[in-house]
Parts: C-alpha cells; sequence; structure tokens
C-alpha cells in the first residue's frame, strides 16, 4: 500500500515555472514507478511524465517535452516534476501516481495508487 500526496501546485502567470512534489508513503519507493498526469475541467486524465522505478528511464507526453522535467528522490520518497515556459493549455489538476515495477506506461489505467491532485492554473 502506498499513499501520496502532491503539493506545489498553484497560480502562475505564462512563461513562469511551478515544482510540483509527491511525496509516497512506505519503505519500498524506489520499486515503484511514478507517474504524472493531469486532468483539465471537461476532459480526460491524460499522461504527462513518467519515471521508471529505480534510477530507470523517463517518458513524456509530447506536449511537454523540454520544458517539464520528472525526477525522483528515492531517499526523500519523493517524485518532482520541474515545469517551465508554462502554457494556458497546461492549465489542469495535476495528480502523482505509482504502480510497484511499472514499466512507465501513458495508461492512466496501469497506475494502482494515486494522490489526490493539486491545482495548477496557468494565466495568459
Amino acid at each position: 500500500q502506498v499513499q501520496l500526496e502532491e503539493s506545489g501546485g498553484g497560480l502562475v502567470q505564462a512563461g513562469g515555472s511551478l515544482r510540483l512534489s509527491c511525496a509516497a508513503s512506505g519503505r519500498t519507493f524506489n520499486t515503484y514507478t511514478m507517474g504524472w498526469f493531469r486532468q483539465a475541467p471537461g476532459r480526460a486524465r491524460v499522461f504527462v511524465a513518467a519515471k521508471i522505478w529505480g534510477g530507470g528511464a523517463t517518458s513524456y507526453a509530447d506536449s511537454v517535452k523540454g520544458r517539464f522535467t520528472i525526477s525522483r528522490d528515492n531517499a526523500e520518497n519523493t517524485v518532482y516534476l520541474q515545469m517551465n515556459s508554462l502554457k494556458a493549455e497546461d492549465t489542469a489538476i495535476y495528480y502523482c501516481a505509482a504502480e510497484k515495477f511499472g514499466t512507465g506506461t501513458s495508461s492512466p489505467g496501469a497506475y494502482t495508487y494515486w494522490g489526490q491532485g493539486t491545482q495548477v492554473t496557468v494565466s495568459s
């Protein structure tokens, strides 16, 4: 069982930056693939980025490549999402997700554990 808690959301102007954090409970954090997803009003939840368990590969949605960076600190049981050059279309609730030994797939259904989400609003 893993509990996830996101933080770091807020209101930012277009072109600005935010860093989201997701703190995980438990003692086997390094065995979980961690993902970030987002959901805009009236839209489905979509993949943003993933970091494979251990110190593995990263993957990104095309819409955020070159602007967002996912990283993890296994000692602190935390995964981060650094978001730069933010655009109005990045406005959404951002969710952290975890899957033990996950493949880093972009499918939300492949992740077992989810946080409550944190709101990111980008004003244009």
